[in-house]
Parts: C-alpha cells; sequence; structure tokens
C-alpha cells in the first residue's frame, strides 16, 4: 500500500473515532486491512503533524492541529490525485477506478468534499460508483474529478 493510501486511511480513522495511541491506531488499521507496524505508524503520525487534544470524553486522541485545514486540503488532494486511476460515466452514473484497496477511503474524501452535485459514493476495493444528483450534472461532477486527478 503507498504510503499517501495509508495517510487517507488514518485520516479518515481519526475523523471517525477516538484514537489514543499509536498502538491502537496501527490495530484499527490492520482490521481495515492495512497491515503497518508500530514504528510505521509513528513515522506517518509525525509526518501527518498529528497532535494529541483532549476529547469530549476527557481522554486524549489523535487529532489534526487546528488551522491545519489547509494542509490537510493539500493532503486529501495529493492522495486522491495518486489513488485515482480512471473516471466514467452514464448517465447520473460515475464510475472511478482507483488503486488495488484505496477506494473505500477515497470514497471517504470524496463524500467529504461536499458536492452539491453528488448524492452519494458507494465504494468497493478497487472502484467507486458515485451517483450524481442528474443526468445533466454528471459531465461536470467527471470534469471536477478529473482535475483532481492532474
Amino acid at each position: 500500500m503507498m504510503k499517501s493510501q495509508r495517510h487517507l486511511a488514518i485520516l479518515d480513522l481519526i475523523e471517525r473515532q477516538e484514537v489514543e495511541t499509536q498502538e491502537a491506531m496501527a490495530d484499527a488499521l490492520r482490521e481495515m486491512g492495512i497491515q503497518v507496524t508500530q514504528a510505521t505508524v509513528s513515522r506517518d503520525i509525525k509526518e501527518l503533524k498529528l497532535i494529541k487534544s483532549l476529547s469530549a470524553s476527557g481522554r486524549y486522541r489523535y487529532a489534526l492541529p487546528s488551522g491545519s485545514s489547509r494542509s490537510i486540503g493539500d493532503r486529501l488532494h495529493r492522495m486522491l490525485q495518486e489513488s485515482m486511476l480512471s473516471v466514467s460515466s452514464s448517465e447520473s452514473l460515475v464510475v472511478i477506478k482507483t488503486l488495488s484497496g484505496s477506494a473505500n477511503v477515497a470514497a471517504e474524501a470524496l463524500d467529504g468534499l461536499g458536492w452539491a452535485e453528488v448524492l452519494g459514493t458507494l465504494a468497493g476495493d478497487n472502484t467507486i460508483l458515485l451517483v450524481a444528483r442528474s443526468a445533466s450534472e454528471a459531465p461536470e461532477v467527471v470534469r471536477r474529478l478529473r482535475e483532481l486527478m492532474r
């Protein structure tokens, strides 16, 4: 698995659940089918510049530093760019081919973009089915996705 795919998975993971330790993060990644060591997770945490933050439950968890949305947006863009291989459409359906094992995380990142033209996504291992609101909006979605791939 490429480092960028693993980083995207980590960002998705810390957004969805409270991860307190590097070992807990490694375990969660393994449950997602991503084989990692604690040393790899430690390097990833440093590269992503994650911090320990007090959660609502009063426990410390890994999180993004406040004010990091721009750099994280750039990172997500780069990760999407590296994982998407092709985009095609038929009517209001858009099919996105990705590197093997990266479709789930890429679909989560695409959902996070909040495009009004997109009803939702469904991901397999290396394919994302994106449903546009209408057949007339699908070409714009395809154009924007291809722009992300550049």
